[in-house]
């Protein structure tokens, strides 16, 4: 997936939020611009039509009164009267010669537009452009009436009333962003209950609920989060419930098959090697030359109850409710070194006291150890495995701290996702418990159980009925 950056929710919208006031601002800048253009170019039509007028009537006088004096063209009473900073007015004659021009002077602007924004401005508005208006007399066009703005004069005028809609930009968007990203930070605050709920149901805090919100699309999330709690609540119930009954199920199933085993199969082994013996006396008498095979039947017999005896002892542990977790898991702890001949070394170490635990709880405990001790020693190729087993005391309720390292191969396949792994997970969420594993601080590999024990802890006394 790609690792795109990830923006706080209030900094984008307050983003898009000024992107569009912009983005507004700049469409009203332009249509102030626009207006003003359009202002502009009426003002000097109607002014070129008032030249052109002018003009006809005194051509007209001229011609009523037969005065030899012709004062034609005359601008100066039409100046008079419209003439403002940067206008000019002038009439040409039919074939486009200057008869006469006027034009105000343009006072100094107190700065100077910017060259990109006179570019842009002449680019899209033409400033300068000329009003033409033809001056007729009795049919025959006589010249025409041209008026025009100071090209520089007018683009200077749009600098200003631009630089002043920016000024407004300038001072009013960080307003705005300020008020936008208040109102969202105050608007968004419950997203943080909503996180605060959800980093609870991550810790397996089942019973985080959402309070109301005023917002309906929040409530809308709240109702939604609090049913999927508890249906989650009920399904984690069931599971549970269900893996507790088949933990039992297993466990009572290994005792009747190591019942088995011990009746009929040990029986019959021993019954093999009773008949080797009554053979090899026999042999002994009336034919020496089968002392071989009845020793070597003899030989495979015992070998045989050996492998029977180590399997009844994985199927059927020693008595935990008798014996105790504490002498159970040393007892464990000893065969292991007995059996790895030096290639492993166990070591165990108890903290707090186990007398008073429930069977159930003793019985998982040790099955959990005993998977893990056979995970490190036969899967992860450990030389060295330390378990530590602590009863924390807590007010209210204690917990069971279980830490076993060893020094074997973190990264093996069968130790992180084999049937054993699984098998003690569920053993540990059926108690209620959390279980990890990962790599060790040293290398190797790092197993961590903890098993709350509470006598109100109903699901413990449910696991203690089941088992």
């Amino acid at each position: 997936m790609w690792n795109r950056p990830r923006f706080d929710l209030k900094v984008r919208l307050t983003l898009r939020v000024a992107a569009i006031s912009a983005a507004c601002f700049a469409a009203i800048s332009a249509y102030f611009l626009i207006t003003a253009d359009r202002a502009v170019h009426a003002r000097i039509d109607g002014i070129a039509a008032i030249v052109a007028k002018t003009l006809e009537l005194q051509q007209g006088k001229v011609q009523w009164v037969n005065s030899p004096r012709s004062d034609f063209p005359n601008l100066d009473p039409v100046a008079t009267f419209v003439m403002t900073p940067g206008l000019c007015l002038a009439f040409r004659g039919p074939s486009g010669e200057l008869l006469q021009r006027f034009c105000s002077g343009a006072p100094t602007p107190a700065s100077a537009p910017p060259q990109a924004f006179a570019a842009f401005y002449r680019s899209l508005f033409d400033p300068g452009r000329e009003a033409v208006r033809p001056v007729i007399a009795r049919g025959a066009k006589l010249g025409d009436a041209a008026v025009w703005f100071d090209p520089a004069m007018q683009t200077a005028e749009a600098w200003h009333e631009a630089g002043r809609l920016m000024t407004v930009l300038a001072i009013t968007l960080p307003l705005l962003c300020a008020l936008v990203y208040a109102a969202l930070a105050r608007a968004l605050r419950p997203t943080q209950l909503v996180r605060a709920g959800l980093e609870r149901i991550a810790a397996n805090d089942l019973d985080a609920r959402l309070p109301p919100f005023d917002l309906a699309e929040l409530s809308a999330i709240r109702d939604v989060f609090n049913h999927l709690a508890a249906s989650l609540a009920t399904a984690l119930s069931e599971r549970s419930e269900l893996t507790r009954r088949l933990i039992a199920l297993q466990d009572e199933e290994r005792r009747h098959l190591a019942r088995e085993l011990h009746d009929e199969f040990g029986q019959s082994l021993a019954a093999i090697r009773a008949l080797a013996a009554s053979a090899r006396q026999t042999a002994v008498q009336d034919c020496p030359e089968l002392l071989g095979e009845c020793d070597s039947i003899a030989r495979t017999a015992t070998g045989m109850m050996e492998t029977l005896r180590g399997a009844l002892f994985r199927l059927r542990p020693p008595d935990v409710d008798e014996l105790g977790l504490v002498a159970s898991l040393e007892g464990l702890v000893s065969g292991w070194n007995g059996r790895s001949r030096g290639q492993t070394r166990f070591d165990i170490r108890f903290e707090g006291a186990f007398e008073d635990l429930p069977a159930s709880i003793s019985a998982n405990l040790y099955r959990i150890v005993q998977e893990a001790l056979t995970n490190a020693a036969k899967h992860a190729g450990a030389t060295k495995v330390s378990l530590h087993l602590e009863m924390c005391a807590k007010p209210g309720a204690s917990e069971i701290a279980l830490a076993i390292d060893d020094d074997g191969r973190p990264n093996d396949a069968v130790v992180k996702s084999g049937m054993g792994l699984l098998g003690m997970r569920e053993r540990v969420a059926a108690m209620r418990g959390r279980l990890s594993f990962s790599a060790g601080p040293d290398g190797g590999s790092a197993l961590r159980v903890v098993i709350p024990v509470s006598p109100a802890d109903g699901p413990l006394e449910a696991l203690e009925d089941a088992a």
